[in-house]
């Protein structure tokens, strides 16, 4: 049995999920199609995923939740730092 987290549900019913199998730890992806598709499960290799035409609002989903895991600060934050680096220079506590 496989450990799933929701990535995507789509307008006409459509759900992704991101998938672990707790044995071995390898991630991929569930797609459930709606009841009038057929509703029957597939899983998909992350790579597969993620290639070609891999830019609808599932794909998106996969990168946003990817991002979360950088902590970096917002572009913005570290603009900020460098300018002020910058403007003060390098060795200014010298």
């Amino acid at each position: 049995m496989s450990e799933r987290r929701e990535l995507y549900r789509s307008p006409n019913g459509d759900t992704w999920f991101l998938a672990r199998e707790p044995a071995n730890g390898r991630a991929f992806i569930i797609h459930q199609p709606n009841a009038p598709s057929g509703g029957r499960l597939s899983h998909i290799e992350l790579a597969a995923f993620l290639s070609n035409h891999a830019n609808g609002p599932e794909h998106q989903a996969l990168l946003r939740l990817i991002g979360t895991l950088v902590e970096v600060p917002p572009y913005a934050e570290r603009a900020s730092a460098l300018r002020d680096i910058i403007a003060v220079g390098p060795h200014a506590d010298e």
